[in-house]
């Protein structure tokens, strides 16, 4: 089972939606900081996928999805990209089985 949780900054209003489970094909969707358009990107990561096209087993070496760059970290579950202010939990979640 897996659910999109949505996230709000407190300070600048920035928001993104976090996907947290696993999906259907066994991936993860990991969470990570771009440190160039400064936004938080969606990566998938393992399950089938990896089993196919290698580059898909861990987050080393991937682009961000919306500008292309390499400058890529993990996000912490709580800075805002934009401003780095505190990202909070809006109480919004959809649920996928």
């Amino acid at each position: 089972m897996s659910w999109k949780k949505k996230y709000r900054c407190s300070r600048c209003g920035y928001e993104a939606d976090i996907y947290e489970g696993r999906g259907l094909f066994r991936q993860q969707i990991t969470p990570v900081v771009c440190a160039d358009c400064q936004s938080i990107q969606q990566l998938v990561v393992g399950g089938i996928i990896a089993d196919v096209a290698p580059s898909f087993r861990s987050e080393v070496g991937r682009l961000c999805l919306q500008c292309g760059s390499s400058r890529l970290s993990l996000w912490d579950g709580h800075t805002c990209p934009k401003c780095g202010g505190t990202m909070q939990f809006t109480g919004e979640q959809d649920y996928w089985t």
